[in-house]
């Protein structure tokens, strides 16, 4: 099967939805509209976290919306491993918070993750 590299867009459109599936949190909102033209492929970017915490700047800039910390975590991973794009959104998620936060979850978003 041959399938095309998502592309930025692709990634941060699909940790938004799968962070906010009922599309009701407006800073995630803000962070999709950053990324909404950005078409270069994922795996053809050379520092992803960097350019996600410069759109981060502007969006979350207290750093305390945990569907935001998943969500950024959630964009990190599926950049890294593109072929989970359209993978199960816990399987995705469980995925993510691992690869970032091994087993120091800060608590809120643990919080945020219980509740969801």
């Amino acid at each position: 099967m041959d399938r095309t590299t998502p592309s930025v867009s692709d990634v941060v459109r699909r940790a938004v939805e799968i962070c906010d599936p009922d599309d009701v949190d407006q800073t995630l909102g803000r962070l999709e509209e950053q990324f909404e033209d950005d078409d270069e492929p994922v795996t053809a970017v050379e520092n992803l976290e960097e350019r996600l915490a410069i759109a981060l700047e502007g969006t979350d800039n207290e750093g305390d919306n945990p569907a935001v910390a998943v969500a950024s975590a959630v964009v990190l991973y599926l950049g890294a491993n593109p072929r989970d794009l359209d993978r199960d959104p816990e399987h995705v998620i469980r995925r993510a918070v691992e690869a970032q936060w091994h087993s120091d979850v800060p608590e809120f978003v643990e919080g945020w993750l219980a509740g969801t």
